[in-house]
């Protein structure tokens, strides 16, 4: 067995293992395998595996969820890695590839026919299996099929995440009547909810991330606050946070708006532009919401966190924001996420301040002015690369004249992400095939690319449709 000291070793190893991968898979896109750029790489990734294979025996790669494993440890991964592990993970899954094992020492050319078919197999109509038959005749390691890691006993994933989202919504709906009407709230009883939307975003993120642009105009208060959590939460999982900060960050999410509860309805729900009264009472919300917190059945670290939070989100990353202070201090990271979460929400939303809503692109672009200022800088970095430069649900007109809405980001090519077809060329309704904007025909040029996006409210196109 080995001591600690060789695990972290064996980790940082496989850690670069993953990343060369991924390296030279991108570096593919552009170049052939026979440059001499590329060789360069593969030889380093070859020393890795010989290494690895030396010490251990076999190199089993497997991804897990939105996990990585080496020989059955989960490999652990600073920031600086995201990308490639990201990027590596989305193109397994478009392959339905779920590993790959190394029984022996691997060769140049085994690496370079292996780049050759995964490259290949990306556009095509079952790419797994196309996969195995290019590499029928390597014989240095082998590839396994994607296994779904979501408990799936009764319900498919899709399911399962619209069955987790509207849980949390009711859940919250139920807890803000409750401190509405006087009665005692115990904060952690979210924590199973929150917990569950945890475990999605682990399992099944982008599915989730899509729940979050499905905007309900009648219950706009309970979705905000689910959506701002599933943000929030999605955000902290690339800032590295455990299990137990994310699920903390999600309960707090949800509890962040809750001094609205003292505004008068006919005042949150104006159809009309607030007046400069209207607009002094709504900035109470933050002192309201400490309040009514600290009313809450039990004062532990939850409860604490999440009063700071209702107080700091619209303080602004400089505290130009309100509530107004005499004395500055840093901003809690809660905080800073929670409010980028919150703006994104708010301004994609058709309520509250903003009577009409940002298409999502048009809403980043906006977020990213107010970088420094408003809000924090790496972290707006973080955000627009977790929803994309076309995040999930945006309407986009293709160059071959058909209308699709986004449905999965590419966190690498933030403007080829996967998008759905839902008006042909001929300007008829369609089911809905999707289609990947980063599939080139044999000439190397892009099937399709987006010219521009639009409203879809004007096209009386329902999201919920086609996103559910």
């Amino acid at each position: 067995m080995m001591d600690s000291s060789e695990e972290i070793d064996v980790n940082a190893v496989a850690r670069d293992l993953i990343s060369q991968v991924a390296v030279i898979l991108r570096t593919t896109l552009i170049h052939d395998p026979n440059n001499i750029a590329v060789s360069s790489l593969i030889d380093k990734l070859i020393s890795i595996i010989n290494g690895l294979i030396a010490s251990e025996g076999t190199v089993a790669l497997e991804l897990r969820g939105d996990f990585f494993y080496i020989n059955d440890a989960r490999i652990r991964y600073s920031l600086e890695y995201l990308l490639n592990f990201d990027y590596l993970a989305r193109e397994f899954r478009r392959r339905e590839m779920g590993g790959i094992i190394f029984n022996e020492r691997t060769t140049s050319e085994d690496l370079k026919t292996f780049v050759r078919a995964f490259n290949f197999s990306g556009s095509c109509q079952k790419p797994l299996e196309v996969l195995e038959e290019k590499l029928f005749d390597v014989r240095s390691f082998s590839i396994d099929r994607l296994r779904n890691v979501v408990d799936n006993n009764s319900l498919e994933p899709r399911k399962m995440v619209k069955k987790t989202y509207f849980n949390a919504v009711s859940f919250t709906k139920g807890v803000i009547n409750k401190i509405k009407s006087g009665e005692k709230v115990n904060i952690r009883k979210a924590k199973r909810v929150v917990e569950n939307m945890v475990d999605q975003i682990v399992e099944q993120e982008q599915l989730l991330l899509g729940m979050t642009s499905i905007k309900d105009y009648d219950e706009y208060t309970y979705h905000h606050s689910v959506n701002v959590s599933v943000l929030s939460i999605s955000l902290g999982q690339r800032l590295g946070l455990n299990r137990k900060m994310l699920t903390e960050l999600g309960i707090v999410a949800i509890f962040h708006d809750i001094g609205k509860i003292e505004i008068p309805f006919e005042v949150l729900n104006k159809p009309t532009n607030f007046s400069d009264a209207e607009w002094n009472l709504v900035r109470k919300h933050p002192i309201w919401g400490v309040k009514a917190l600290l009313r809450m059945r039990s004062l532990d670290d939850i409860t604490i966190k999440s009063a700071i939070v209702a107080f700091e989100h619209h303080l602004n990353c400089d505290l130009s924001g309100y509530p107004k202070i005499q004395k500055k201090f840093e901003l809690d990271l809660f905080s800073r996420i929670i409010s980028l979460a919150d703006q994104y929400d708010a301004m994609t939303s058709s309520r509250v301040y903003s009577r009409v809503p940002l298409a999502p692109d048009k809403a980043l672009s906006i977020m990213s002015e107010r970088s420094s200022t408003q809000l924090d800088p790496l972290l707006i970095k973080f955000f627009i690369n977790m929803v994309g430069v076309y995040p999930i649900g945006t309407l986009v007109m293709l160059n071959t004249r058909e209308l699709g809405l986004v449905y999965e980001s590419n966190q690498l090519f933030g403007t080829r992400p996967r998008v759905m077809i839902i008006i042909d060329r001929g300007g008829s309704r369609v089911k809905g095939n999707v289609v990947d904007l980063i599939e080139k025909n044999e000439q190397g040029d892009y099937f399709r690319t987006i010219v521009r996006t639009m409203d879809p409210n004007k096209y009386k196109i329902n999201l919920a449709e086609y996103l559910l």
